[in-house]
């Protein structure tokens, strides 16, 4: 019986290499499946979810806008207010000298017959005027009232409210002794943002960036320094405002201006640019109006063409 041949050398085996090949052929052909599902879960349109925080979202954006709107109507009328209750203060004392003046001896009332005449004449109308501002008053706390009802309804909640904005530097720094100053621009007006430890708000009119005395204190005090710069931050709707206010700045104050836009409405964050940032002196205040010295008559009021009193010793 023949015998079988022993083999001369080692055999190769391609069970291994046939086995990975099979393998691998088959985990290729597991990823273009979930790849191409995962295509059509696309096709399909947005998730239910997303829609419905979106349409969310838009519809508490437009909420803040007229909150805003509201905010601005009730500082209009609190200012309103404001004024006419000086104003009733002012005549209510106005009334008071005139009273004292026509309750004085009788040697003074016959000197001072014809002024005191006029006088009273003046003191009706003051206090008819006084009568009108109170009515103004009460119709305005109403006004105020409503608006602050409204604004209360529209309140929106602390955890849906738009994220702040941080505001990050950009390109490869800025030297160290670089003094930076923040001017908001937005919806027609400009905002300095803390040059003196608080922030001011001004309308954005040529008109008012000319001649408003705290703007024009803050470009003074800035250029001073040469090493400083206003990084203006532009809303969306702040192009206009940039243009007057950075326009002022560079042409009559010959200040270094920088340009970043700001996305969205949240609050700005200028967290990142605290070693950088600049202060300057508060504006000087306005002088108050020295009171009158005490027991001192205030002057007489005549109309053109009365006669003038007679002189008293």
């Amino acid at each position: 019986m023949a015998q079988r041949r022993q083999s001369e050398g080692g055999e190769v085996s391609l069970f291994p290499f046939l086995s990975i090949l099979a393998c691998l052929i088959g985990a290729l052909v597991f990823m273009i499946v979930v790849l191409v599902m995962a295509q059509m879960d696309k096709a399909k349109g947005r998730d239910p979810e997303d829609i419905r925080r979106s349409q969310e979202y838009i519809k508490l954006k437009k909420e803040i806008e007229d909150r805003k709107k509201l905010d601005v109507v009730l500082k209009d009328k609190l200012a309103t207010l404001e004024e006419m209750q000086k104003q009733v203060n002012e005549k209510e004392q106005q009334f008071v000298k005139l009273r004292k003046l026509l309750t004085t001896s009788k040697d003074i009332q016959e000197a001072n017959m014809k002024i005191s005449q006029q006088m009273q004449k003046e003191l009706d109308d003051l206090l008819t005027e006084i009568e009108g501002l109170k009515l103004q008053q009460v119709e305005s706390k109403k006004e105020i009232v409503t608006l602050m009802a409204e604004i209360k309804k529209r309140h929106v909640p602390e955890d849906k409210k738009i994220p702040p904005v941080v505001v990050q530097p950009s390109g490869s720094g800025m030297p160290e002794d670089t003094k930076v100053f923040f001017v908001e621009a937005g919806g027609g007006a400009l905002k300095i943002l803390g040059a003196w430890g608080e922030e001011y708000r001004l309308s954005a009119t040529p008109e008012v960036v000319v001649a408003d005395a705290k703007y024009n204190h803050f470009l003074a005090e800035i250029a001073k320094n040469p090493k400083s710069l206003i990084l203006f931050l532009v809303r969306d709707d702040g192009a206009g405002a940039f243009n007057n206010g950075a326009g002022r700045a560079e042409a009559d104050y010959s200040i270094r201006v920088g340009k970043l836009p700001i996305p969205g409405r949240g609050v700005l964050d200028l967290a990142l640019f605290e070693k950088y940032r600049g202060t300057i002196p508060p504006p000087p205040a306005v002088a108050p109006t020295p009171p009158a010295a005490p027991g001192a008559t205030p002057p007489a009021t005549t109309t053109p063409g009365a006669t003038p009193p007679p002189a008293t010793k």
